[in-house]
């Protein structure tokens, strides 16, 4: 069973995704904590609610970013976790995390990267880009996460249909549901499985 350490910042939907595989059998994992960078995150509350150890380490209660960092890696050591997801988690790591972690971090970006990711595109801001540049197609990608930003090797990807009309806020619920729901747990089995 691998051992899953998941780093959310909001309201845990990619967290529930791989909670539910797990439970399901989908995944040959658990999730053994969850680490937000927002006490108010409601990932918290479903972390609790399946009886995971749940975690709130924000940069803002130590001296410094490196010592927040430090707190989030005793925690995935503390639980034995052999892998930690960044999901929807909105801080990138530092070099040092990663290299702390090697090859064993990996994250969902709610874009087919290249496009649309590295440093300011998060969230809302990816789908509002998206919309922006009229773009008819988009989606989601599982990558290894690595010293930049978004610049990993990718593991899986799956594409979404823009429609016209699209709000970010419905493109941003469609990617979810269509593409990180699926392709993260998938990408995480295949970790499990030994395949990547």
């Amino acid at each position: 069973m691998l051992k899953i350490g998941v780093l959310i910042s909001g309201g845990g939907t990619n967290l529930q995704a791989i909670i539910d595989n797990c439970e399901n059998g989908k995944i040959d994992g658990e999730v053994v904590c969850v680490i937000s960078s927002s006490k108010l995150a409601y990932g918290l509350t479903r972390a609790k609610r399946h009886n995971i150890p749940a975690y709130a380490v924000r940069k803002k209660d130590f001296e410094t970013p490196c010592e927040a960092e430090r707190e989030m890696l005793s925690i995935l050591e503390k639980h034995g976790a052999e892998i930690a997801v960044t999901a929807g988690f909105l801080s990138v790591l530092s070099p040092e995390f990663i290299r702390n972690f090697p090859g064993r971090v990996i994250n969902i970006h709610p874009s087919l990267i290249p496009s649309f990711c590295g440093k300011g595109f998060y969230g809302l801001k990816v789908h509002e880009a998206a919309l922006e540049t009229g773009v008819k197609i988009t989606g989601a990608t599982v990558h290894f996460a690595d010293e930049g930003c978004d610049t990993g090797p990718i593991i899986l990807q799956k594409a979404v249909e823009v429609k016209p009309g699209d709000t970010a806020e419905v493109l941003q619920k469609r990617v979810m549901e269509e593409a990180e729901h699926v392709i993260l747990p998938k990408a995480i089995q295949m970790i499990a499985k030994g395949e990547i």
